[in-house]
């Protein structure tokens, strides 16, 4: 009967159109950033059996093959391709690219979703958000990454607090034929970020032969009435030109420290640790030297920061979010959250370059990029749609050409029906 046929046909039709709607949807998207191309699968459907298999009967007559005719094709599931598309440079700083295996995770209206589209921006809140409202979130500066996570903020315009001075190190060279004393000028931080004008003076005591054998440092601030130590501090060199000893304590191979003694007044330190003048490693590159020549030695590096504002940022590819402020310090701001699942296959698709867990995609396992697997990130970037145009066409006219054929089928049972009708 012409009847199974048409039922058949039928199915192919609906199903074809199912595939059409799928690479229609797919081809629309060809320019939506994170988008994640899909497929619909086909499966036969419940056959019918029309001769059972028989076995053979002695030398008199040989087994059969069963016989069975199927009612047609639905579909069995459509397919995520979570494959990463192209990787496009925007320069926008809250951008971010996902390279390798994971989801963005962002909290919206009380629930959580998954996305690869790194198309962000950061909110009046200052909240790192997507385009449609959710809010991303990570770790903030200090939070373990087993924690959970919490939105993350950039509030560019933000003070940052000033950091006290801590420790200066000292490099180069005092000169072995020295007759007066050489001043030495930094800038050091007190624990309100005022700035601190020191001056290190280094005073060598010279022997009989016109080679110094010593030198005594003393410290002054500019307007301060006490000195940094309430008496002079003495270094002495060994033959070689290296630093032997301070304050008749033998230097060993590390950084030496040189405690400040006096607080100055009209600043403050904190901390029951005070700051310290560092001489380098003994023997090492940047070491305090003692050799014949020129005057080379100064303040190479201090820790210390005044207050400023958070004036720019960028995200790292370990997720990292660093701030630069106006006085020349960065900070971590906070670290991005990356999930993945065992079966990405099982996420349900919200729309919006959303997806959300389900029962088959099992729990979001979340971590730090490049980290268990996880991929890592590039800021100032996105990752685009990762539907293969060629691909898409070419599976536009395969299911064309099937729904076409389908439609020929019903078009010739109908006939052949009508035909049987038609019978006197």
């Amino acid at each position: 009967m012409p009847i199974r046929s048409l039922g058949a046909a039928a199915s192919g039709i609906v199903t074809m159109q199912t595939a059409l709607d799928t690479i229609g949807n797919n081809i629309a998207n060809s320019e939506t950033d994170g988008f994640t191309s899909q497929t619909a699968q086909f499966s036969d459907m419940l056959t019918q059996q029309l001769q059972p298999a028989t076995g053979a009967v002695g030398q008199t007559q040989a087994s059969t093959n069963p016989s069975a005719i199927g009612s047609g094709v639905s579909i069995a599931g459509i397919s995520t391709d979570f494959s990463q598309g192209s990787i496009q440079q925007t320069g926008v700083n809250s951008n971010v690219a996902i390279e390798g295996n994971g989801f963005l995770v962002a909290s919206q209206g009380g629930s959580t979703y998954y996305t690869r589209d790194g198309n962000l921006q950061v909110d009046s809140n200052g909240h790192l958000a997507t385009a449609s409202g959710g809010l991303i979130v990570g770790w903030a500066p200090g939070q373990p990454t087993t924690a959970p996570p919490t939105p993350l903020s950039i509030i560019v315009g933000s003070s940052g607090g000033p950091s006290q001075t801590q420790n200066a190190i000292l490099g180069g060279n005092l000169p072995a034929n020295a007759t007066g004393p050489i001043p030495v000028t930094t800038t050091m931080y007190d624990s309100l970020g005022n700035q601190v004008p020191v001056t290190l003076t280094f005073t060598p005591t010279v022997g009989g032969s016109g080679t110094v054998t010593s030198w005594s440092l003393q410290g002054t601030v500019t307007g301060a009435s006490s000195n940094l130590w309430s008496s002079p501090q003495t270094l002495v060199f060994g033959g070689n030109g290296q630093l032997k000893s301070v304050n008749g304590t033998a230097v060993g191979t590390g950084q030496t420290s040189l405690p400040i003694g006096n607080e100055p007044s009209n600043y403050t330190w904190t901390g029951t640790t005070p700051p310290s003048i560092d001489f380098p490693a003994v023997g090492s590159q940047q070491a305090v030297t003692q050799f014949a020549g020129s005057q080379t030695l100064a303040v190479a590096s201090q820790d210390g920061y005044s207050s400023g504002t958070l004036e720019s940022y960028s995200i790292g590819s370990d997720g990292v979010i660093t701030g630069t402020y106006t006085n020349g310090n960065s900070a971590t701001l906070g670290t991005l959250a990356l999930a993945q699942f065992s079966n990405p296959q099982g996420l349900l698709d919200m729309g919006g370059t959303y997806f959300s867990s389900t029962i088959a995609s099992g729990n979001a396992q979340l971590g730090q990029p490049g980290t268990n697997g996880l991929g890592s990130v590039q800021g100032g970037a996105v990752q685009g749609s990762n539907v293969d145009l060629a691909s898409q066409l070419t599976s536009l006219i395969e299911v064309q050409t099937a729904y076409q054929a389908d439609t020929k089928v019903i078009s010739t049972s109908a006939t052949a029906l009508q035909s049987l009708m038609q019978m006197p």
